[in-house]
């Protein structure tokens, strides 16, 4: 069986967690919710702890402390305007596929954070890695109307997979 994601475990923690089910599924109904097909494409997730990933926010954003999930698209899809939608993802290789990017997931951080606010692990995870996923198909939350498209689409996957809605 072919599988969209290619997931590192640094962090014995996710495997207790079950994270590969909860990310190739989190991946796979963003990808259909997308209207893209789910074969073809690859996303590399590294299952990490906080220190692993407070490392990566200081290399790659300068921010020097854990963070719950990092993206690093493969390739630049985002729109010009304001809530415009991103630019298309390349269409896969039919030989030897595409990736889209990479995902990093810190356990503490999650932890805490579902725990705070009273939501069950695995939703919260499964948010997360949708996120992280809408990050590399070129969706942001940094101007109101992007942050506006992408939690809808957030919303509308998680709902779709029985998951409430996070906001």
């Amino acid at each position: 069986m072919t599988t969209l994601t290619d997931i590192v475990v640094e962090d014995p923690r996710w495997q207790a967690a079950n994270i590969e089910p909860l990310a190739e599924q989190a991946c796979v109904y963003t990808l259909q919710h997308l209207g893209l097909p789910t074969k073809g494409y690859e996303i590399a997730i590294l299952a990490c702890e906080d220190t692993r990933i407070a490392g990566l926010n200081t290399e790659f954003r300068g921010k020097p402390s854990a963070t719950n999930v990092l993206s690093w698209p493969a390739y630049d899809l985002a729109p010009n305007a304001d809530g415009a939608p991103p630019h298309a993802a390349p269409d896969p290789d039919p030989l030897i596929g595409e990736s889209l990017g990479d995902i990093a997931i810190a356990f503490e951080t999650c932890q805490r954070e579902a725990e705070r606010d009273g939501k069950p692990f695995a939703d919260h995870v499964t948010h997360l890695i949708v996120h992280g996923t809408l990050h590399l198909l070129g969706y942001d939350h940094e101007r109101d109307g992007d942050a506006t498209l992408m939690e809808r689409l957030e919303t509308e996957i998680l709902g779709k997979m029985g998951i409430a809605n996070p906001y």
